[in-house]
């Protein structure tokens, strides 16, 4: 340790005493050969356009970014003086992060470096992916990268540390690694300290929303389907419709719709802020986990999410299923529940929601990387990024695995929360309701309304894709 202290010490500071006159005029030329209209500073357009011209390869809004930290009297360009101290501090950066990288410390990274560096992060990714991430930066073919390829390659990039630097590889389509429908997304401490994590959240929170209100009259035929429907009592697709649009009006296809949108922003932020808390207490090493540690920390973090708004999805449902008149609203419906059965009916069916948690995110997170990985390895030519069409086929596809998964335990949490408010029903636990469903319906029994369940998947997800990155447009959210 010491020794490596010592060098790179003397890597940092007495190879920037001697170079810092070649540094100084390579700095001048640049800022010279950038600032086009002579003013004297380079503004953001100057710099976009000179880099292009260059043949410099840049992020969408790199050169925003970069102006903006450089920019130190806010006068929305770059002095020479600002140029030259934001290319400094910007270099110290991507020195630490490349020695990082260079574990043996010859002064060189190769794929197996790349490969470890990313493992230990928790991202397992392949050698034909540590490859190509080598090869984007690779500028003579050796197939290592040294400093000065490294440095060129990044020195324009606002991208300093590893993990941001990983997030220019994934979204530059050098690396996929998928984004999960079931683990959070992870923020960097730069859009936590911005502020730029609750836009992302308010873009997932609005897709979220619209999808849920698109699809509402698919989600109440489904819970009226699981509640109602049985071998006496067969209720079709169409024949639901007719049924619910008979007693209350064409409306009455988004009844519940309400607590079910209300519902997202407190599940979303508890879920976000308990990811964070399990992800520290889980991680092997201190700011680093694996791939394992990270869907643990996702589950118990979704599960802790239920556990607080479990009281809304119990309300949701019997306002799904109301009668015209039954309930005035939210609030009436809060109050009739706690005056006729008791605080505790708010968590009926509580078991069997969350032992559904985790075979749906397990499954859904395998088969969306299994049919992935199976693309790439069949239909991938020269990038890991298999494109909008096939991730969303394949989130799709996972999704409806894990709920076929799940089902059951779904629709027994969906009669235990309505048992009570259906008339001559019997309050039965979890155990002796699946058992009265296999005796009188069967196996099949257990998957009742299953079908407009499936049909919600597709529009669902395609809804929520479209809404989010308008949203994250909107917002100025870059990619």
């Amino acid at each position: 340790c010491l020794q490596w202290g010592l060098g790179l010490f003397y890597y940092l500071f007495f190879t920037d005493c001697q170079c810092a006159e070649d540094a100084s005029k390579t700095y001048e030329e640049l800022f010279a050969k950038l600032d086009t209209n002579k003013d004297g500073k380079v503004d953001v357009s100057e710099l976009r356009e000179g880099l292009a011209a260059m043949g410099i390869r840049t992020g969408k809004g790199a050169a925003q970014k970069i102006v903006s930290s450089g920019d130190q009297d806010k006068d929305d360009g770059l002095d020479f003086m600002e140029f030259s101290k934001y290319l400094k501090e910007h270099e110290k950066k991507l020195q630490l992060t490349f020695k990082s990288l260079d574990k043996n410390n010859d002064g060189k990274i190769d794929i197996m470096e790349i490969k470890q560096s990313l493992a230990d992060l928790g991202l397992d990714i392949s050698k034909e992916d540590a490859q190509k991430i080598l090869q984007s930066i690779d500028a003579d073919g050796t197939m290592t990268v040294d400093w000065n390829e490294w440095r060129e390659h990044f020195l324009f990039n606002p991208a300093t540390n590893l993990q941001e630097i990983i997030r220019y590889w994934k979204h530059s389509t050098v690396l996929d690694i998928g984004d999960s429908l079931t683990i959070p997304d992870e923020f960097t401490e730069e859009e936590k300290t911005t502020g730029l994590w609750w836009k992302q959240l308010s873009a997932g929170a609005m897709a979220g929303a619209v999808s849920r209100t698109g699809t509402a009259p698919l989600d109440r035929m489904k819970v009226f389907m699981q509640v109602h429907a049985s071998k006496s009592n067969k209720i079709s697709l169409v024949g639901g419709f007719k049924q619910m649009l008979k007693e209350g009006g064409p409306t009455s296809l988004w009844r519940g719709n309400g607590i079910n949108v209300l519902k997202i922003a407190p599940e979303t932020a508890i879920k976000f802020m308990a990811y964070e808390k399990y992800k520290k207490m889980l991680a092997s090493e201190p700011g680093k986990i694996r791939t394992h540690e990270r869907f643990m920390a996702g589950s118990l973090a979704g599960a802790t999410a239920q556990t607080a708004i479990y009281p809304m999805e119990v309300l949701k449902t019997r306002l799904t299923l109301r009668k015209t008149g039954q309930y005035s609203g939210m609030f009436d419906c809060t109050k009739k529940i706690l005056k006729n059965e008791g605080l505790k009916a708010f968590y009926k069916g509580y078991v069997p929601n969350i032992l559904g948690i985790i075979p749906y995110a397990g499954i859904d997170l395998a088969v969306y990387e299994s049919l992935k990985n199976l693309w790439l390895s069949h239909y991938a030519k020269d990038t890991a990024n298999p494109g909008v069409l096939v991730l969303l086929g394949c989130g799709t596809i996972s999704s409806t695995c894990g709920q076929l998964a799940s089902y059951p335990l779904a629709l027994i949490r969906t009669r235990m929360q309505a048992q009570a408010s259906l008339e001559g029903s019997e309050q039965l636990p979890m155990n002796l309701m699946v058992k009265k469903i296999l005796e009188k319906e069967g196996f099949f029994g257990l998957y009742r309304g299953i079908l407009p369940n499936f049909m919600k998947v597709l529009p669902a997800v395609s809804i929520s894709y479209v809404v989010y990155e308008y949203m994250r447009s909107g917002l100025g959210i870059q990619k």
